[in-house]
């Protein structure tokens, strides 16, 4: 099973890529026609996506590290990584989102505003068709090789199609005569911006000091009492390495069951976390009552 998740996180590298490139094509498409056309939507979202470059590529580098395999300082391997480059990702993005927010909110009190051109309504309208293409794929990518990390990519890229759509709306609004409802819609950009990289950080933190769904926790619980011999459950906890679930569990068997037949309801308590509930690995300890 470890070498299938290494295999999986070599196969969510192309998810990783694809957005790279697709980031770096809108990025600069955005920020060049919003420059030209006079749209304050269209540079925010241009930046928007420059983040998404470098939050990409921290996803790329995250998935690459977590390939390698255990060694005298990280003795359970190197799964984290991806959390951590996720939480310095989240970093960049606040602070790139309070930037367009500055710009923008001082574009709406100046007092020169213009409607932008037009161009920059089909230029917002293309690049939320490319990030849809691109959330298609990343989304069936990580259902397929179940990784957190490239699903989390393939929300970023839908919020990034939406985000481009509100700035066609903001842009086509502005030729009505309301020059203001561009620079409104960047500062609504640069909210979500923020709001992005702040759902990163808090979701990467709560990883990496073992925080883990409640929910979850009681799925496992109501399996493993399902299984013959298991009389009750003492303890049981889990966390996150990377996008691999560890859970440690403490399981109550009957105090007259041979230590061959208590092994074998143990192996039973792996099996089915692992098989059933995509558990990478399962510590279980044995009380007899």
């Amino acid at each position: 099973m470890e070498q299938e998740r290494y295999n999986d996180l070599k196969m969510g590298e192309r998810g990783a890529i694809i957005s790279i490139f697709a980031y770096i094509l809108l990025s600069a498409l955005k920020i060049f026609i919003g420059n030209m056309a006079n749209s304050e939507a269209l540079k925010a979202d241009g930046f928007n996506n420059a983040t998404d470059i470098i939050a990409s590529i921290a996803v790329l580098i995250g998935l690459r590290l977590s390939q390698k395999p255990p060694d005298e300082d990280h003795p359970y391997g190197h799964w984290k990584a991806e959390t951590v480059a996720s939480m310095v990702a989240s970093f960049i993005m606040i602070a790139v989102g309070i930037q367009v927010l500055y710009g923008a909110i001082s574009s709406v009190f100046s007092a020169k505003q213009e409607s932008p051109d037009l161009i920059s309504a089909w230029t917002g309208m293309f690049s939320s068709v490319v990030m849809y293409m691109v959330y298609r794929y990343n989304r069936n990518l990580g259902r397929k090789i179940n990784s957190q990390a490239v699903m989390a990519a393939a929300k970023d890229n839908l919020s990034d199609a939406w985000v481009s759509i509100g700035t066609v709306i903001g842009i086509i609004g502005s030729q009505f005569n309301l020059p203001w409802l561009d620079p409104v819609t960047a500062v609504i950009v640069g909210l979500l911006i923020c709001k992005t990289g702040w759902d990163i950080f808090r979701k990467a933190s709560h990883d990496l000091t073992d925080g883990y769904d409640e929910e979850q926790l009681d799925i496992y619980r109501k399996s493993i009492l399902k299984i013959r011999g298991v009389k009750g459950i003492k303890d049981i906890r889990a966390r996150k390495y990377g996008s691999n679930s560890v859970v440690d569990v403490v399981i109550i068997v009957n105090s007259t069951l041979f230590i061959g037949a208590a092994h074998d309801i143990s192996e039973r308590v792996e099996e089915v976390l692992m098989k059933e509930h995509d558990v990478f690995e399962v510590h279980v300890h044995v009380e007899p009552n």
